[in-house]
């Protein structure tokens, strides 16, 4: 590193002390948010019974942690371009720890509804600014090193998940109530800001970068900040990335009370089978780098449609817990890919990648805001199992417009670089 430049391109070598430092604080800023938000998501039922709540209530409760998410996306690029991207993660990481402590308290203690819906809010807001940032810097890193290792960033994502799965699902075997589990997962969040922040490297490509996310998010009528939303691949990219996410996000949010809804299940064994799904996940995500290696991003991003397909019919149509365990296996397996493999391909041209991940995740995030009510309001109709048909719909999706993340000719052995 000279004179706070990295080295970039095949030269560059992941074993030089100031990449390394970097990338490895990257893996632990994706890591700590996954934890956070698999400590909210895998108590959805005990945040149900706390408050009272129909299966359509707790889906506006999801549309809240999801609105609170879009926000951050949307403001994140100004945030990083007034205070910097180290500030705006450390500082993004301790609002959701907040957020989370006072869900806690709200749903356990005070029993409040609106409370907690402003609490979910706060903390959606926080992981959704942090995870723009962490995703650009991800891809930058990819670049430098010139290696496809994004989908390892989201496995640590994968891996902090669970994490934070596990203290949830041993809370909810010991009936601990969600403020003491919630704030234990806040304070995982607040140490991993402090750990991160005296070894994030901010370069000049970073900052461009990060400033090219801020302006897109806020288009301007100015002809090149409006010509990247207009693109057929980046948008038919984010499409990608939005059925991906819809068919995995859904698992995140709908997974646990399906499993006690659905197949009568205990609590904690609905919290065992969400760690079960994140933990598929994480697997699918680190071997997604040789299989994306040897595949192409086309035939994997459609293998992995039909692996979700095939776990979500087990989960919907078979009435046997075991089984439909196994297929939350396979759900989550298939749901992995879909959104690295999005950010690597909107990262293709270096010199737009920042504008093009912001786009796409833009898009990806989408999923989020419909999701929740959509299930929620389908699934008090006709019950949360028949609902998960509409996320079967979208997995299947995913594989009709997977030709558009397509490596850039004779490339594909860099991960699309």
């Amino acid at each position: 590193m000279v004179d706070g430049r990295l080295p970039r391109g095949p030269a560059s070598n992941i074993d030089s002390p100031g990449i390394r430092a970097w990338r490895n604080s990257v893996y632990l800023i994706f890591a700590v948010c996954g934890a956070g938000l698999a400590g909210i998501v895998a108590r959805i039922p005990t945040l149900r019974d706390d408050l009272g709540i129909s299966i359509a209530e707790m889906g506006l409760l999801l549309l809240g942690l999801s609105v609170g998410s879009v926000f951050g996306l949307v403001l994140s690029g100004q945030i990083v371009a007034r205070f910097g991207p180290r500030a705006t993660i450390v500082g993004s990481l301790i609002l959701a720890a907040l957020g989370l402590v006072a869900a806690g308290i709200g749903s356990s203690i005070a029993h409040n509804y609106v409370f907690v819906l402003a609490a979910l809010l706060c903390f959606g807001f926080g992981t959704g600014t942090c995870n723009v940032a962490m995703n650009v810097e991800g891809a930058e890193v990819e670049r430098i090193v010139a290696r496809p290792i994004m989908p390892l960033f989201h496995a640590s994502f994968s891996a902090g998940s669970v994490v934070g799965a596990a203290l949830a699902a041993a809370a909810a075997a010991l009936h601990i109530g969600v403020a003491v589990d919630f704030s234990i997962t806040a304070l995982l969040l607040a140490s991993g800001a402090v750990v991160v922040a005296p070894h994030l490297v901010e370069t000049q490509a970073m900052t461009e970068s990060q400033r090219a996310a801020a302006e897109t998010a806020h288009p301007h009528p100015v002809r090149a900040q409006l010509s990247v939303w207009l693109e057929r691949r980046t948008l038919l990219i984010g499409l990608v990335v939005l059925t991906t996410s819809f068919a995995a996000g859904s698992g995140n949010d709908w997974l646990s009370l399906a499993m006690v809804d659905g197949h009568d299940t205990s609590n904690s064994f609905a919290a065992i089978t969400y760690a079960a799904f994140v933990l598929a996940g994480t697997a699918g995500r680190l071997v997604g780098v040789p299989l994306l290696s040897r595949f192409g991003r086309v035939a994997v991003l459609r293998g992995s449609a039909a692996v979700c397909a095939a776990g979500l019919l087990l989960v919907i149509f078979v009435p046997v817990p075991a089984v439909a365990f196994f297929g939350a296996i396979l759900w989550g397996l298939g749901g992995a890919l879909g959104f690295p493999v999005g950010m690597s391909a909107a990262a293709d041209d270096p010199e737009l990648a920042g504008a093009r991940i912001s786009v796409v995740a833009t898009i990806g995030y989408a999923a989020s805001l419909i999701g929740p009510p959509l299930i929620g309001v389908i699934g008090e109709a006709i019950g949360i199992l028949n609902a998960l048909l509409v996320v079967l719909a979208f997995a299947l999706g995913a594989a009709l417009v997977a030709g558009s993340a397509r490596e850039p000719a004779g490339s594909r052995g860099a991960g699309g670089r």
